[in-house]
């Protein structure tokens, strides 16, 4: 089956069953996530050859957070796309999108969430851009951890139309968790996926979610509600926003999207900014941007490291010194000699009195 005699000679003559045997290609976006696992291992478990794809926008580093912070200890530090791979026995192409995701961000077609994140622009791009990829290296289908009424912008039934038409996946874009709340995609209609073997998973809960991964044997995986968007956290959006005003102009550098998640930000006034690192970890981190920036620490006190960010007069560079011993061990001293370094290299030793903590008010943190 499959062939019949040629009309010369006996040839065999090759019909369409064959080539439609070849086995079927899938790129699945892992976000790290644990619906994005299930839905690539849904999808495993029907024959189909499955590869992961994860775009780097950089505002997605949460191994990165947790090796830094001390309450984040207990977490794992790790990739957590790179994990799911790992677990999956699948291969990972991570893409750096970092320059492409800012007209996402800056410019999105169907406005904001709660914070700064552009969700359904966001779906749309990735997908896009997996589509692309999925052309390019010849696969067949694309697959993502959506649910249905999961999400309150990109996850809702009307919306999962939308992302699908203007990434030009259409019906190549299948969501194995949902797909049974879903008309039939093209994977589904041709047969290379049992339609029967997908799920009908909709709303918050992830009860399910967490029971197939028992079925599964899967454990250890990321917080299945968490996502590790930085633009949905309303502190970190609140301090992007913060920049643009003070910069006069939106637009960022990936050193930025770095440093807003780390430290306090305190801004006295509109001519600079103060990145106060908290704990061991994040005065490490900060280190390593010292000479992009005028940076003080205390001298006299065990203190943090702390960053400017901006064009300070000399009353700014005092107050900012002020600022730093405030922070130190030194806070309850008459005086706390604190070093202040320019971008230069050149250093200077200012001995102030502490600020005092009536005159750090809380409009000045962002």
């Amino acid at each position: 089956m499959g062939f019949a005699a040629g009309p010369i000679g006996g040839f065999p003559v090759f019909t369409s069953e064959v080539f439609m045997s070849r086995q079927r290609k899938a790129v699945a976006l892992i976000s790290g996530g644990l619906d994005s696992m299930l839905a690539a291992r849904l999808i495993q478990e029907q024959g189909i050859h499955v590869e992961g794809i994860n775009f780097f926008t950089g505002f997605c580093v949460e191994g990165h957070t947790h090796a830094i912070r001390k309450k984040d200890q207990s977490r794992p530090k790790r990739n957590n796309a790179l994990w799911v791979a790992e677990q999956l026995g699948i291969k990972l192409h991570i893409i750096d999108v970092v320059e492409e995701y800012k007209d996402v961000l800056l410019n999105p077609k169907h406005g904001y969430g709660a914070n700064m994140n552009p969700c359904l622009d966001c779906k749309g791009f990735m997908v896009r851009k997996a589509h692309e990829w999925m052309q390019e290296n010849d696969f067949d289908f694309i697959i993502t951890g959506e649910v249905v009424g999961q999400r309150p912008m990109s996850q809702r039934k009307d919306t999962m139309p939308v992302v699908a038409r203007e990434s030009g996946a259409e019906d190549r874009l299948l969501r194995p968790l949902c797909a049974k709340l879903l008309p039939p995609t093209l994977p589904e209609r041709e047969g290379w996926v049992d339609r029967e073997k997908l799920l009908d998973i909709s709303g918050r809960s992830r009860k399910r979610q967490m029971e197939l991964a028992r079925q599964f044997g899967i454990q250890d995986y990321a917080q299945p509600a968490g996502g590790c968007c930085f633009l949905t956290d309303e502190t970190y959006s609140r301090r992007l926003v913060d920049l643009w005003q003070a910069r006069n102009e939106r637009d960022y550098q990936l050193d930025d999207v770095m440093l807003l998640k780390v430290g306090r930000h305190i801004r006295p006034n509109p001519r600079f900014k103060l990145i106060v690192g908290r704990e061991e970890g994040e005065n490490r981190f900060l280190e390593g941007y010292r000479k992009q920036f005028i940076h003080l620490h205390p001298e006299s006190h065990t203190g943090p490291l702390v960053l400017l960010d901006g064009q300070p007069d000399e009353e700014d560079l005092e107050l900012a010194a002020r600022i730093t011993a405030r922070f130190s061990k030194g806070r309850n001293a008459p005086r706390v000699t604190v070093a202040v370094t320019d971008r230069d290299g050149e250093t200077r030793r200012l001995e102030v009195p502490p600020l005092p903590a009536h005159e750090l008010p809380e409009s000045w943190y962002v």
